[in-house]
């Protein structure tokens, strides 16, 4: 499996990375997590991708990778928790579902934490991103990332402090190539192409549970 530089970061990763939405979403079991997650690592992928509204991916996540986190880079997002005590997008919320996917990933850390889709007007305001760095203070997370698209990742890319940048790629969906992957070229921030396929599987009932449009590949350090 071919490996590149991720940005500016340390990180070599795999070109094809596994997107663990699906397994959340349509309730696989642990085993054929653990298969496919085992199956995807031998084969040299070790970026695994994530996030804390992706229902149970992130506690299926940590039980498959356990005795192998050493092997991968996990990333994980957040920003919208389902918390009832705190609104969607404030601090409170961020802060709290970090801590809770530090624990269902069964780790002390995660390499990438992206803030999930968050509009420009809740980047403006200042405290998701001040969030964020605090936790790459505090050690729960080695780097910073947005994920989204259009101009709200326009607008986050021109903050200067994201690390990373996951945003759709793909042949029904190319804004991205004009409009934001030349700044992060300029920048060296990391590319994850996310929804490779468009999503198109996910509207295919027949689709087997055993596809591999659980993996969100490919994997492009910017600019390459």
């Amino acid at each position: 499996m071919q490996r590149r530089r991720y940005g500016n970061t340390d990180m070599l990763v795999s070109i094809l990375g596994f997107g663990a939405s699906e397994i959340g979403y349509r309730k696989v079991d642990a085993t054929t997590v653990a298969g496919l997650l085992g199956l995807a690592l031998d084969h040299g992928v070790n970026l695994v991708d994530t996030a804390e509204c992706y229902h149970a991916s992130e506690e299926l996540i940590g039980q498959a990778l356990k005795g192998r986190r050493h092997q991968v880079y996990l990333f994980t997002k957040c920003g919208h928790g389902s918390l009832a005590e705190s609104p969607d997008w404030s601090a409170r919320t961020l802060e709290a579902t970090i801590n809770r996917s530090l624990q269902r990933l069964r780790t002390d850390y995660v390499d990438v934490i992206h803030l999930h889709s968050g509009s420009e007007k809740i980047l403006r305001q200042g405290e998701v991103v001040d969030t964020l760095l605090r936790a790459k203070r505090e050690g729960k997370t080695r780097y910073v990332g947005y994920s989204g698209d259009s101009r709200d990742a326009q607008y986050a890319l021109s903050l200067g402090v994201f690390d990373s940048l996951e945003t759709s790629i793909n042949v029904a969906d190319q804004e991205a190539i004009t409009l934001t992957l030349p700044e992060a070229q300029s920048k060296s921030v990391g590319v994850v192409a996310k929804r490779p396929i468009a999503n198109v599987a996910g509207g295919i009932p027949s689709v087997p549970k055993t596809s591999m449009r659980w993996t969100i590949g490919p994997v492009y350090r910017a600019g390459l």
